[in-house]
């Protein structure tokens, strides 16, 4: 089988989060998220689950080390929970709640293990939602003084940064749709959400380089290669119309200093306000970022429909979708890896996540013969070694997710982990993905 050998130097990585993996919301004087409000609410988790266990990180961070090491890890990407820092209000640091990410940097380090620090991986604490959340312009410099915190404390160690993972998972998801906490439902507040969330990330990028602090910081983004159901002009503007909502509205300002213009018009016709959009707002959100994280799970293929916002998912009969519903079309990858280089011009790309959901029930037993998994990244790989061989600047691959854990709405029964956890005993068992995995890292390389 011919080999596909990834550059010298490729940083293979595992990716987690605070709320999904760490459990003990509230020890050590941590103050409650908004997550952790969310799924106490009942009729909010379809599983009625809560994140008050997960996987038990918080207490077992050390054996989970100890798998990092085994597979061969050269990164690992997690973030820090906003609440164990700041408990009560934006002035009040708890050193208990620091102390554990001190503890968890430190062990990675010794292991070996590069560690990749996002900063707002959703659990918003409860004060900042309860004095007007993501929608209030204040909260952006909330989350630009608990950046500065943590950049003092870990910053001599920690080298790589991202300050927002997905923000408008955040915004759309958590203030429109409200499925995701904090669970309103208004799109204004979606809207000014996104845009204080940009604001909150271009403040954390200007603090990080007051600091002084050597490294990089960048910003995660969850995008999808958007293709029109048909060659109807209607379906083509309906994609465009799609991409510039979940794609270029967050990419645009960021690396380019500007919203785009038809998503600008698009709102404001429906009567949305926007922001201020001044140009002192424009210089902080688009100030330089060393790289771009980027989460991508499926491609989208995107028909026209009526009302706001216009375009709705249609997939084609004959596409696979995955247990979450999401169409499995990897050469979706390289498409916007191409797109993300050739028209956007970014020095460094990391893939922050890729994974494969599947749920046990479906294996009648642990899945730890995943093959699906394996199927599903390898060709992901392949399609980002392309790339690379195209001149994409693509510098490391993180899989999603590490072990099993809390999906959000979803519960515990969506398994993304390529080391499996039995909830109730909290035992970790690699996967055949794992073992996979483990020779991908040693070789650099993956076998067609």
């Amino acid at each position: 089988m011919p080999t596909y050998r990834f550059p010298e130097g490729f940083i293979w990585g595992c990716a987690t989060a605070s709320y999904q993996i760490e459990g003990s919301p509230l020890a050590d004087g941590a103050g409650e998220s908004i997550w952790h409000r969310f799924s106490h609410t009942p009729g909010k988790i379809k599983t009625g689950e809560t994140g008050d266990i997960a996987c038990d990180h918080y207490n077992r961070y050390q054996e989970d080390i100890g798998l990092m090491r085994w597979l061969g890890l050269k990164a690992y990407r997690f973030s820090i929970a906003w609440p164990r820092l700041f408990p009560t209000d934006e002035r009040t640091l708890n050193p208990r709640g620091l102390a554990f990410y001190d503890r968890l940097v430190d062990g990675l380090l010794a292991a070996g293990i590069e560690p990749f620090v996002t900063l707002y991986h959703w659990d918003l604490p409860v004060w900042a939602e309860d004095r007007g959340g993501w929608p209030a312009r204040e909260c952006a410099q909330w989350f630009a003084s608990y950046a500065s915190t943590v950049f003092e404390r870990l910053g001599d160690r920690v080298k790589h940064w991202i300050t927002l993972n997905e923000p408008w998972v955040s915004a759309y998801l958590g203030y429109y749709t409200g499925v995701h906490a904090p669970g309103r439902q208004s799109l204004q507040d979606a809207v000014s959400a996104s845009y204080n969330l940009l604001l909150a990330h271009g403040l954390a990028v200007q603090r990080f380089r007051q600091s002084g602090r050597p490294g990089e910081i960048g910003i995660t983004l969850n995008m999808s290669h958007a293709v029109p159901a048909s060659d109807k002009e209607e379906d083509k503007a309906a994609a465009r119309l799609f991409d510039g909502y979940l794609n270029r509205w967050f990419l645009e300002p960021v690396v380019r200093g500007a919203f785009p213009a038809d998503l600008v018009a698009a709102f404001r016709q429906a009567g949305l306000k926007l922001g201020p959009m001044s140009a002192e707002d424009m210089q902080l959100i688009g100030a330089p970022i060393d790289f771009l994280g980027l989460n991508y799970y499926s491609i989208s293929t995107i028909a026209a429909a009526p009302g706001f916002p216009g375009f709705r998912q249609a997939p084609p009969p004959d596409r696979v979708l995955n247990t979450m519903g999401w169409e499995m079309e990897p050469e979706g990858l390289y498409q916007l890896l191409l797109r993300l280089h050739r028209e956007y011009g970014l020095r460094k790309i990391y893939i922050t996540e890729n994974g494969y959901p599947l749920r046990e029930k479906e294996f009648g037993g642990p899945d730890l013969e995943d093959e699906p998994r394996i199927h599903y990244i390898r060709e992901h790989l392949l399609r980002a070694w392309r790339a690379i061989q195209e001149g994409v600047p693509l510098r490391g691959y993180f899989v999603w997710s590490l072990m099993d854990n809390f999906e959000w709405a979803e519960g515990y029964e969506p398994r993304f982990g390529i080391i499996y956890v039995d909830y109730r005993t909290l035992e970790r068992k690699p996967k055949r993905s794992a073992h996979w995995y483990r020779e991908v890292i040693a070789a650099n390389a993956i076998e067609a």
